[in-house]
């Protein structure tokens, strides 16, 4: 038996669901840049206390899904700001370094996953099932990211990433998302043929045209 003194596990899942559920708001445009977000409110129509919601919306600030001012206003942030900016520079970079580092490491199983992931992407835009094509796209980029094997650019990207799930999502829903399907193939060949010039080139137009292509 262990002879330390462990504090009670407080109810995390109802502070990590109100995040879910408004952050998915945010980024599909329920909740519109500018939208005043009150704790009494969201907890009313999350069905829970002002406790979790709070704390969700702290992270959300940190994310910079939400902007607040102490006693003045608490609402979610516009989509493009310079916050945004630095976010898709930092995130672009590190996708460079990672499909970099990656290139030398990928076995045919990397590259079949990345084309199973692409081919997911590809029926979700088909369907019409945004959601879903951003799972699909995630673990799609998500596998050079761990074969570069750096935990401080995973974390990293955690970090920055959520800035820029707004723009991806405009991105999914238009007819853009059909150039990310043929950029995903281009990658995914380049990395198969170890062509790291070629693959570098590729992320580093996939992340920039995130903003470009608007």
């Amino acid at each position: 038996m262990l002879d330390v003194s462990l504090s009670k596990v407080t109810r995390p899942l109802l502070r990590d669901e109100a995040y879910d559920r408004i952050r998915r708001a945010i980024v599909d445009g329920s909740l519109p840049p500018g939208t005043p977000l009150r704790d009494a409110d969201l907890a009313d129509q999350l069905g829970l206390s002002r406790a979790p919601v709070r704390q969700a919306l702290l992270r959300l600030t940190d994310d910079g899904l939400v902007e607040s001012k102490p006693q003045s206003y608490t609402r979610v942030s516009e989509v493009m700001s310079p916050d945004v900016l630095d976010a898709r520079e930092i995130v672009r970079l590190l996708h460079e370094f990672a499909v970099r580092e990656a290139a030398a490491k990928c076995r045919p199983a990397d590259v079949a996953a990345m084309r199973a992931a692409n081919d997911r992407f590809a029926a979700a835009i088909e369907a019409g099932d945004v959601d879903a094509a951003m799972r699909a796209d995630d673990e799609l980029h998500g596998i050079p990211v761990r074969l570069a094997g750096n935990a401080a650019v995973a974390a990293t990207l955690d970090r920055y990433t959520p800035l820029l799930r707004r723009l991806e999502h405009a991105r999914f829903s238009s007819a853009l998302a059909w150039k990310s399907v043929a950029r995903h193939t281009r990658l995914i060949d380049a990395l198969e043929a170890r062509d790291t010039g070629t693959a570098v080139s590729v992320i580093s137009t996939i992340w920039t045209d995130l903003l470009e292509d608007r």
